[in-house]
């Protein structure tokens, strides 16, 4: 058994960034079940800096300097924090610094397309159990066996291909 969280508003779809995100839906997932083992809510984060609604293609435009007397929030502490146990999660965005802090935590974040199917997500992380072809949930298995090291080496990424121009 391994336990994975999907960023989602609707427990249908992974359809929230990670750290704006204010559910989480938790699986305990097996090989041909899945049960869901609970919803975390988190009071609704503003995407914060002079870059938060920034689209696609725009050019990012310079920080300006942190404030120490006015820190900003850590709206992902305690979203890790919940997902303590997880083997990874699925958003449909999350930032570096945020995937930094999973992978250091030892969850996988996945990014795969707003408003993909969570069946579909739980269906192929059961058959990665039986079958493999899933690299994470492999070394997840191995870490839960005591066959691997706790926490994976690099920041690796693991996006969903849904279309063969995504390829090019």
């Amino acid at each position: 058994m391994i336990r994975v969280a999907f960023a989602s508003d609707d427990q249908a779809h992974v359809n929230l960034h990670f750290g704006g995100g204010e559910r989480f839906v938790v699986y305990d997932i097996q090989p041909g079940s899945a049960e869901l083992h609970g919803i975390g809510e988190f009071v609704p984060a503003r995407m914060k800096g002079v870059n938060a609604e920034r689209r696609p293609g725009e050019e990012a435009l310079p920080e300006p300097e942190e404030d120490p007397a006015h820190p900003p929030e850590d709206k992902v502490a305690v979203k890790i924090a919940f997902l303590d146990g997880c083997a990874a999660v699925y958003a449909a965005s999350i930032g570096v610094s945020a995937t930094k802090r999973l992978m250091e935590a030892g969850i996988q974040p996945i990014i795969v397309d707003k408003g993909h199917d969570i069946l579909d997500l739980l269906n192929e992380v059961s058959l990665a159990l039986v079958h493999g072809g899933l690299g994470w949930v492999t070394r997840a298995v191995q870490r839960r066996n005591g066959d691997a090291p706790d926490k994976p080496k690099g920041a690796t990424i693991h996006r969903l291909i849904t279309s063969v121009e995504e390829l090019d």
